[in-house]
């Protein structure tokens, strides 16, 4: 790792030109509703539609229309994004702290240097024959019982992603393996995995670049103790680990056989790795086949994002719709609403793409940001938030623009349920557009009999303001293409909005930095003569510690 000549060009955003007109435009648009613009433009919905992939994208319920939108892509033009595109699909170091490409599209597409892609390809090989070995039995542990269950130990990218695309694509499981997976350092979630767990039978796969991040060695300690307090300290208990990791004398030190080991390369970012080997429990709770169809989804909206001019370009007009609100209308959040209960872990492994990328003070060239940058980024699975958080979504204080991803067609027989799926994901996107009025509201409760001195009490409780922004997107089916396609539009969009908004998307030193002070307050744990210069923890660590012990 080094630091690098930055090679993205770093526009100031508020001293652009488009910048400053995009604040007019704002103070403008709040004197519109939603229901205006569609008075003023029936043929709205058409106009604001996309089509990519296998996605349909319907941004009119949004707070713009096409003079806007020319006013956002010339801030586009304006922040240098044209070579930016150009610059990540090089080998140039996009990640400029670190001296290195992103160059996670080279995983899933012919994209790259021939070095990469061979690379790549020799690495799926070998993962395909994994799978294959696993799912045809011939993968044996120590006592010569063929291995049923495998357990992926990491956390961050090698967890949050994979885990994401294991649950979205249940409906593909192959079950001859149970998959399971294991993050948090908590002793409880490696023992409760382990509790129904037959040492003779199961593989772990320790996913980890470094090999040295704390959760997972320590869970992989934890693991191979387990096995070696079944089958016995003499015995070998290789054939019981895979990793996934690019420094394999670490691996081999640990106890992994060389042939057991898959690479990982310093152009992959962990929150964009799910499409590397980090993706290995996908293909085996599938098939590889299935892996690269999800691959394949992917490299389609990578082809979108690097060839399309940049006024069709959908990931970036996605990224200038949330500098939007978050710059010129002062939202703090986003949310993103997945109505499909397979793709209820689409929320967390977005708050990691969006929030550790674009969660930054500084921009590329090390000056300090006087402007917002990621918002925190939240969610669940629709119908359960309804009955929870949004309420505040039709009647906070705060807008929220909504992100609603609908499959049209469920993998289930019961069709009919899955409509109601739909029409209650459509009626959270009309209710936030139009709300309901004092008129309405009182109309509403004359027309159920209610007296008028309780009509007048209770009215201003039921107003909802609507005029609240949403984005739908939709697909035909929740399938591994579509699934690959909709993390890709994520993806770039969010290094859409890091090059507007000046930042670097690639690095995470804040994450680092939490990293080095827990290893630094665990000695201090274990030898309690060495307390923490910090005042605040040495008092915690006396009076929340070590009183218990």
């Amino acid at each position: 790792m080094s630091f690098s000549q930055n090679p993205l060009k770093c526009a100031y955003p508020p001293s652009l030109p488009a910048w400053k007109a995009l604040q007019t435009e704002a103070q403008q648009a709040r004197t519109k509703t939603l229901k205006e613009y569609f008075s003023n433009s029936p043929s709205r919905t058409h106009e604001l539609s996309y089509q990519l992939s296998s996605l349909s994208i319907d941004l009119s319920r949004h707070h713009i229309d096409q003079r806007i939108i020319g006013k956002l892509f010339d801030l586009a033009d304006e922040s240098y994004l044209t070579d930016a595109i150009r610059v990540l699909f090089s080998e140039q170091a996009s990640n400029h702290t670190e001296g290195r490409a992103a160059l996670h599209m080279a995983l899933r597409g012919h994209v790259g240097p021939p070095d990469f892609i061979d690379a790549v390809q020799s690495c799926h090989e070998k993962m395909a024959a994994i799978v294959d070995a696993l799912h045809q039995q011939h993968w044996l542990g120590y006592s010569g019982k063929a291995i049923n269950t495998v357990i992926n130990i990491g956390i961050g990218g090698s967890d949050l992603g994979p885990r994401c695309v294991y649950e979205a694509l249940h409906p593909y499981h192959n079950p001859i393996l149970s998959l399971k997976f294991v993050a948090n350092i908590d002793p409880a979630d490696l023992a409760d995995t382990l509790s129904n767990s037959d040492p003779e039978t199961t593989l772990f796969i320790i996913a980890s670049k470094s090999f040295t991040t704390p959760e997972t060695l320590s869970n992989a300690l934890a693991a191979r103790q387990w096995l070696q307090e079944s089958a016995g300290t003499d015995t070998d208990i290789s054939n019981h680990f895979i990793a996934i990791t690019a420094r394999t004398d670490r691996a081999q030190k640990f106890g992994i056989n060389e042939d057991n080991i898959l690479p990982l390369w310093d152009w992959v970012g962990g929150r964009f790795s799910l499409w590397s080997a980090i993706g290995l429990p996908i293909a085996l709770a599938t098939s590889f086949d299935i892996f690269k169809q999800l691959l394949a989804g992917a490299a389609e909206v990578d082809k979108h994002f690097s060839e399309a001019p940049l006024r069709e370009n959908i990931p970036a007009l996605l990224a200038l719709l949330e500098i939007w609100y978050v710059n010129f209308w002062g939202c703090q959040s986003i949310a993103v609403l997945p109505y499909d209960h397979h793709l209820r872990l689409l929320p967390d492994h977005l708050q990691q793409l969006t929030m550790e990328s674009n969660g930054k003070c500084v921009r590329r060239d090390g000056t300090p940001i006087d402007y917002n940058t990621a918002p925190v980024l939240w969610g669940s699975a629709g119908t359960i938030g309804q009955h929870s958080f949004h309420q505040m979504l039709h009647q906070g204080t705060q807008m929220i623009p909504v992100d609603f991803i609908l499959p049209l067609s469920s993998h289930q027989p019961n069709q009919a349920q899955h409509a109601q799926m739909v029409a209650n994901c459509l009626a959270q996107a009309q209710t936030l557009m139009e709300g309901l009025t004092s008129t309405e509201v009182a109309n509403n409760l004359a027309a159920e009999g209610v007296d008028a001195s309780t009509i007048e009490a209770l009215t201003p409780h039921k107003v909802m303001p609507g005029n609240r922004p949403s984005t739908i997107i939709t697909t035909a089916k929740l399938t591994p293409q579509s699934l690959g396609s909709l993390i890709a539009l994520y993806e770039h969009k969010t290094f859409t909005a890091s090059v507007i908004l000046g930042i670097n998307a690639f690095d995470q030193w804040g994450v680092e930095l939490g990293k080095k002070a827990a290893a630094s307050i665990y000695d201090a744990l274990v030898n309690p003569g060495t307390p923490p210069a910090n005042p605040a923890t040495a008092t915690a660590i006396d009076q929340y510690y070590q009183q218990h012990q």
